[in-house]
Parts: C-alpha cells; sequence; structure tokens
C-alpha cells in the first residue's frame, strides 16, 4: 500500500501523465483532476474525481477559477502532525492532498509566437497553478509536489521501492518547485516590463 492515497493532477504539459494516471489508479491512490488534464485521463481509461466535485463549486471565468478553494488548499496546507489543522480539516469536510503535479500554463511558448496579443498573454498567465505548487512546496513533509515530468519515472520507482517518498526528496522537489515558479513569475515581469517601455 502506498502511502499516497490522493493525488491532485492538472498539467499543462501532458508528457506521460497518462503513465502515472495509470499507476497511481492501479495503486488504490484516488486522482483529483481538472480540465485538459482530466479529459486526457478519462479518454484513457483512468478513473479521475473532477475538482468541481471536490470543491462543491464550478469552474468559472473561463477556467481562471477553478482550483483557488479550501478544499483544495486545505488537503494541501494541512500539517498532518497538527491537532488543530486535522480537527479544522474535519470541521469542514477536507480530505488530505498528498501528491501535487502541476505544471503551468505555457506562458514563455505563448509570448514567443509572433504577433501575440497582449490579452492572449495574459490569459496565459497561470493562478491556481503557481497557487497550488507553492502551497505543495511549503508543505513538503506531508505533501511531493512535482513540477517536471521527467520526474514521474523515479517518483513511480520510488512508491514501487518504498511505498512513499523520502524527506530528503520530497525537500529537493519542493527546492525545484520554487525555483519553477519563480522562472515563471521573472517571465511574466520582464514580459510586463518589455511592455511598458514599448509604450513609452
Amino acid at each position: 500500500m502506498l502511502k499516497i492515497r490522493r493525488a491532485l493532477l492538472s498539467v499543462s504539459d501532458k508528457t506521460g501523465i497518462v503513465k502515472l494516471g495509470y499507476f497511481l489508479n492501479n495503486n488504490g491512490v484516488e486522482i483529483i483532476s481538472t480540465g485538459g488534464t482530466m479529459k486526457v485521463l478519462k479518454e484513457a481509461g483512468v478513473p479521475v474525481t473532477y475538482v468541481s466535485d471536490v470543491t462543491g463549486t464550478p469552474e468559472m471565468m473561463d477556467g481562471r477559477v477553478k482550483t483557488l478553494n479550501p478544499k483544495i488548499h486545505g488537503g494541501i496546507l494541512a500539517v498532518r502532525s497538527n491537532p488543530k489543522h486535522m480537527e479544522d480539516m474535519k470541521k469542514n469536510g477536507i480530505q488530505p492532498i498528498d501528491l501535487v503535479v502541476v505544471n503551468l500554463y505555457p506562458f514563455q511558448q505563448t509570448i514567443a509566437k509572433p504577433d501575440v496579443t497582449e490579452a492572449e498573454a495574459i490569459e496565459n498567465i497561470d493562478i491556481g497553478g503557481p497557487a497550488m505548487v507553492r502551497a505543495s512546496a511549503k508543505n513538503f513533509h506531508d505533501v511531493v509536489i512535482i513540477t517536471n515530468p521527467d520526474r514521474y519515472e523515479d517518483l513511480i520507482h520510488m512508491l514501487k521501492e518504498k511505498g512513499d517518498i523520502d524527506l530528503k526528496t520530497r525537500k529537493m522537489l519542493a527546492q525545484e518547485a520554487f525555483a519553477h515558479t519563480a522562472e515563471y513569475d521573472t517571465a511574466i515581469a520582464a514580459y510586463l516590463k518589455k511592455q511598458l517601455e514599448s509604450e513609452e
């Protein structure tokens, strides 16, 4: 039995996600997912719980708001060894999320296209993704965060071998996750700076 019982998969880059989904499902892990990721997993025959069925609210505003909800962030941020956190989860009907697999809207690829409009660029600024990545990385003692599809094979191997992810690996993945969001925000800031300069 895996220590990981519940996973949230929401990726822009779908590379390897079906294989990971199969592995998790075959080992009794409940998979929560959103939009395009859910569609890909379902089409491959991987059972998925829609994020809206967890939050009790629909995706809205063209997908701008879907995971920004206590049922998601409470499940990620709760410190399992903190009795008050566990009490708050129970009181509010929140279930823990043990693994978060997220990579972000392709902002850099979008702005690299010729003739991309500012509106298109803005819509490719991910909000819920970085929030989940940062929440998971902050709580790396209790939550495994994967932002790079190249890590899926290592994750599968370690879970097969040990049934869990060791603390050093969790911390390394958290560091990688914060670097991922930092690079992402740096690209957005640089784009907006360039836009401002072109308007002068």
